[in-house]
């Protein structure tokens, strides 16, 4: 069976993705301190403009040329690389000895000897292993089947390559090792990668190191025949020389000094056992005795540096590095055969082995490309690389190989990237005004667009604007031409600033981004999975070299997203958040670097951070918060200025620390140094290379040389007496600067603190709905920073000023009459009920501020609950007074709300004055009539049902029908008569 299939790249969760509106993206920096929040979880997010914002491409395709760099793929990742480190150094380990590596295969596989190497290093080692049988479980653990008896192919592996190189890492080879500086080699190159599993050794002259060696014999005379030289080729070549063949002539004197040489890889090489049976069955030997003798003084003089004796010659080896000689039995390991190549002795192999090696980098593409070359050139390995149109390529397959190509040693992927191109040389992809780019009357607006790249560096919100050099890649934009597979690699921004990119055309550039909270953990989750690399480049992450898989990274708890810019869109990235990606095939985009005000502290904590890695600067924080200071006006924004006093606050504590202790030293010359008229390179600290602005120490037996205050005794030898302390400005200058900046900037903190305790203010400490007013008022006369906290007043302020709307409708009693017009109905139809009115009077409570109109409401709530409490009372009466509900109705006439009493208690009303007029009537028979009755009774039909009502209608129909039969018959005794 075959290794076990690697796993395949499982794609990151999706950072954000963000949509702002026309109003929200007028301002980019409020917009991005909008989603910081969110998007910061993630460290990268991507903005889609909104639909019809399409900048003209500005850029002169055919004036556009660059050089790009090569990428060679499985170089980039770091534990392929290391891998590919290992090779190279086990391959050079045998060339010098005179061997080919080649890597064998097993299961029809390449054997993965980094890995066999170290899984046998961490069961303790060739010896351990043998002892205790585990070749079995080393099988298991690199992915081979069980069964198969692929343990004892390991270890014949392993021994016959593995074993001798670690016995040389360890020193058993050497007698004791001593490093010169004798003449060398050609230097090691590291392998072309399509040569890596098959490295030739190198064709080396060693004419030089011939004739050194035989200097010592200057002056005497040779003598050799050609059968001489035919019969003894391993010694020849043993001693490193080679005899051209002579002229058809018994004996010939060559003197030693004018002999010319052949080349090392013209002459015969013949293997031991064929040497030996030549030497046996010779006849010629024994026969030309003076001869062999003069030649056989010569190798007498060679003796094993092991066991100090010169027999055996035939196994006598010379080292073409230094000439010594080593039987091949006394080495450790021994060798079986002479090495056919050149064969170097232990001490020459520790002496080139222990060479440091190049720092691994990008080279440089060897043609000029302009922009239509560069794609055809992309467009053409996108499309025989997976051998369909490139627009038709899925993404998702583009991304699971390249991250199988940078994981793989077996196959060589080369591309080239067209990589940090200055866009003042060439032009921004974004028109500029004054470029060549003639703007079209519509296209203006793009000119002054927050999200021209061009722009946003330089606005009044960006820090970076108080930076007078034009610093390209963060004041001014790169260009990238992308192709398949080229990328990116894992990487924080100079002083951890934003980064903004945007992609104005092409196939989309796919991006990783670890938060800048984990930023800490995917160094020490690389440093660990690749010690290797970091111990020859403790800066590796800065080199932007350097990828690793994200599923690596992943399951070591690193939190990754991912995402695919496409044409059109940006892609922000947070201060100190790594990111990395590659693109999906030819694109073109533009980035640049730009920081808010939330960055200064992540700027000063990046400085300290550079100081400990001995990394330069790009440029001077301190340098940068001062400039800032000394602009301290009401012309600089407010937030702005508190950030810059919160900063300023940090960096004048250190000083004066850092000052003080130079003081106790015994430092005691100072002088002024304008340190802000000096180039970068000339004010840089000599020990950690930070660039200086505020101070630093001189001495004048180091001109030209300076350290910072922090590295006060990595300067020079002499007495602090010696030194002087160079100084931008005083501490009683810095200090005023600090206090021009604390006034402008106390406006805003008082603001901020004022608006806070508004907010959460206590019921009976609350302020007046006019003072919220006038705290927006002040917000945007100053131009107080759009946060969380302006948007929180400017909503309650808002919520208030519409609820004192209201309370005042309620309040200014416009309809005391509707119950004594015609359309009462109508006019009652929009008022508010006695719960909303509630829940009115319960919202103006839980106001953070408070309005005039609120108790008046309250008390307008108190007398609707009191009437409903009177009305229920008087409805419950059998026979209710009609004073009293008139009174209820009367009083009702002040409550500018709908209540549901009111018209039961006009039906009472009605009946009660009915039942007045009856018993009125009842009182005084003499003057009850029967039209008297007959009215009351029609009157009586119109009223809502009610049992006094009925009774008192049943009692008057009764007394009606009697009145009547009694006038009728009145009526018939007269008419009698």
């Amino acid at each position: 069976m075959t290794q076990l299939r690697t796993n395949e790249f499982i794609a990151p969760p999706e950072c954000p993705v963000f949509e702002p509106s026309w109003e929200e993206f007028a301002d980019p920096f409020a917009y991005i301190n909008k989603i910081r929040p969110i998007a910061e979880k993630t460290g990268i997010c991507k903005v889609r403009p909104p639909k019809g914002w399409q900048p003209p491409f500005a850029c002169d395709v055919d004036s556009l040329h660059f050089t790009p760099r090569i990428q060679r793929l499985n170089e980039l990742e770091a534990q392929t690389r290391v891998k590919l480190n290992f090779l190279d150094q086990i391959a050079k380990f045998w060339e010098l000895q005179g061997c080919t590596l080649k890597i064998p295969h097993v299961e029809r596989k390449i054997l993965d000897l980094y890995q066999l190497n170290k899984l046998v290093n961490d069961e303790g080692g060739f010896d351990a292993v043998c002892r205790e049988r585990r070749w079995s479980k080393i099988a298991l653990k690199m992915g081979f089947a069980p069964g198969k008896a692929i343990g004892s192919h390991l270890r014949s592996h392993y021994e016959r390559i593995l074993y001798p190189y670690n016995l040389f890492q360890t020193g058993a080879n050497l007698l004791k090792p001593t490093l010169t500086n004798d003449t060398k080699d050609t230097d090691y190159i590291p392998h072309d990668l399509p040569q890596r599993q098959s490295v030739q050794p190198l064709e080396t002259c060693s004419i030089a190191r011939r004739a050194k060696r035989m200097r010592a014999e200057e002056g005497c005379m040779k003598t050799v025949t050609e059968e001489d030289c035919e019969n003894r080729p391993n010694l020849r070549r043993r001693m490193g020389s080679y005899v051209a063949k002579p002229e058809p002539q018994a004996v010939k004197v060559l003197p030693v000094q004018v002999k010319q040489e052949a080349t090392e890889h013209e002459e015969p090489i013949t293997s031991d056992k064929e040497n030996m049976l030549t030497k046996k069955n010779d006849p010629t030997v024994t026969e030309k005795c003076m001869c062999r003798c003069v030649c056989l003084s010569q190798v007498d003089q060679y003796m094993c540096l092991v066991c100090g004796s010169g027999s055996e010659e035939d196994r006598l080896l010379l080292c073409d590095g230094c000439d010594d000689s080593y039987h091949t039995f006394c080495l450790i390991p021994p060798l079986h055969d002479v090495p056919k190549g050149d064969w170097r002795c232990p001490k020459c192999l520790a002496q080139e082995c222990c060479k440091p090696q190049v720092a691994f980098g990008f080279e440089q593409a060897g043609r000029d490309y302009s922009l239509r070359t560069f794609g055809d050139m992309a467009d053409s390995f996108k499309s025989d690389y997976f051998n369909m149109p490139v627009h038709m390529v899925p993404t998702e397959l583009v991304e699971k190989e390249f991250w199988r190509l940078v994981s793989t040693i077996e196959e060589d992927v080369t591309v080239e990237y067209g990589a940090d191109i200055a866009s003042k040389e060439f032009g921004s992809g974004f028109p500029i005004r004054g470029g060549r780019f003639q703007v079209s009357p519509e296209d203006e607006d793009y000119l002054s667009s927050g999200w021209n790249l061009n722009n946003m560096p330089v606005m009044d919100s960006s820090v970076l604007t108080h930076i007078t050099a034009d610093i390209c890649g963060m004041k001014l934009p790169w260009l990238y031409v992308g192709m398949c597979f080229s990328s990116f690699c894992w990487h924080i921004e100079d002083h951890w600033s934003y980064s903004i990119n945007y992609l104005h055309w092409g196939e989309p550039k796919t991006w990783y981004g670890v938060p800048g909270y984990a930023a800490e953990k995917l160094e020490w989750v690389m440093r660990k999975l690749a010690p290797e690399l970091f111990e020859s480049q403790p800066d590796l992450l800065h080199q932007l070299v350097t990828i690793m898989n994200p599923n690596t990274l992943m399951n070591h708890g690193v939190p990754i997203y991912r995402t695919n810019q496409c044409s059109g869109e940006f892609v922000i990235t947070f201060p100190r958040a790594y990111h990395s990606g590659f693109n999906q095939g030819f694109n073109f985009a533009e980035a640049v670097n730009f920081c808010t005000m939330d960055w200064m502290p992540m700027g000063r904590m990046c400085v300290d951070h550079y100081r400990q890695l001995n990394r330069y600067c790009v440029f001077s924080h301190d340098e940068m918060v001062c400039k800032m200071a000394s602009k301290a006006d009401t012309t600089m924004d407010v937030a702005l200025a508190s950030a810059v006093q919160r900063d300023m606050t940090v960096m004048l504590q250190e000083e004066d620390k850092l000052r003080d202790k130079v003081s106790k030293m015994g430092v005691q010359r100072s002088q002024q140094a304008e340190y802000d008229l000096l180039p970068d390179e000339e004010r840089q600290c000599s020990k950690c290379r930070t660039t200086c602005y505020l101070s630093a120490l001189t001495c004048p037996c180091s001109p030209g040389q300076l350290v910072c205050l922090h590295h006060a005794h990595d300067l020079c030898s002499c007495t602090s007496s010696e030194l002087t302390l160079n100084y931008r400005f005083t501490m009683a200058e810095l200090y005023p600067m600090m206090e021009a900046v604390t006034l402008r900037a106390e406006s805003y903190t008082y603001w901020v603190s004022h608006v806070s305790d508004i907010l959460e203010a206590k019921q009976d400490k609350k302020s007046g709905l006019e003072e919220l007013r006038s705290l927006v008022v002040e917000a945007e006369v100053k131009r107080f920073p759009q946060s969380d906290l302006l948007r929180q007043l400017r909503t309650v302020t808002l919520d208030a000023e519409k609820c004192a709307v209201v309370a005042q409708q309620l309040l200014i009693g416009k309809r005391q009459t509707r119950y004594r017009s015609g359309g009462r109905k109508s006019q009652s139809q929009n008022l508010l009920t006695v719960e909303e009115l509630r829940s009115f009077v319960r919202q103006l409570h839980n106001l953070p501020c408070s309005i005039r109109q609120a108790p008046l409401l309250k008390d307008l709530l108190t007398r609707v609950d009191d009437f409903q409490q009177s009305s229920e009372q008087l409805l419950s009466d059998e026979a209710p007074s009609p004073v009293a509900l008139q009174g209820l109705l009367d009083l009702s006439l002040g409550l500018d709300v709908e209540l549901p009493q009111l018209a039961l208690l006009r039906e009472r009303l009605e009946q009660a004055r009915w039942l007045d007029g009856v018993k009125g009537a009842s009182v005084r028979p003499h003057s009850l009539c029967l039209d008297t009755m007959r009215r009351l009774i029609d009157q009586g039909v119109g009223l809502a049902p009610h049992s006094s009502v009925e009774r008192a209608m049943a009692r008057l129909q009764e007394l009606l029908t009697m009145s009547e039969h009694w006038e009728e018959r009145a009526l018939r005794l007269m008419e009698a008569r």
